[in-house]
């Protein structure tokens, strides 16, 4: 079975709408709304799996919103809160070994992030409009 096939499957079973599929590139774009997630990107790069959700724009405070992610990150059982190569966009990320990857492992990241979403959500609201 194809990496692309099996975290397809693992998707499927977890009851992830997908709502884009890519398997050329290997890449899903897929949701669940009842977790908070939209437009959740995974794609392959052999070895390894990337996730990664977009949150928001650092529009100002950038050292305060910065310092207080970086906190945050602390306390993230999977995954981080990471800045796209122009230091604007904030994105929660975390990659995994697709060789490996169980139905477990991928279920624990994307539980992670869901968990992020419903615990921080007020706070990422408020980094959103600074």
């Amino acid at each position: 079975m194809s990496h692309f096939d099996k975290v397809r499957d693992y998707l499927m079973e977890l009851d992830y709408s997908i709502v884009k599929e890519d398997r050329e590139n290997e890449v899903f774009v897929i949701e669940s709304l009842e977790n908070g997630i939209q437009n959740l990107l995974l794609g392959i790069a052999d070895p390894i799996l990337i996730i990664e959700q977009y949150l928001f724009d650092l529009k100002a405070n950038v050292g305060d919103v910065s310092k207080q992610l970086l906190i945050k990150n602390r306390d993230i059982v999977h995954g981080a809160f990471v800045l796209d190569e122009d230091g604007e966009k904030v994105i929660f990320r975390d990659t995994l070994q697709v060789e490996t990857l169980d139905l477990n492992e991928l279920e624990g990241s994307l539980t992670s992030l869901s968990l992020l979403l419903s615990e921080y959500t007020d706070e990422i609201i408020e980094f959103s409009k600074n």
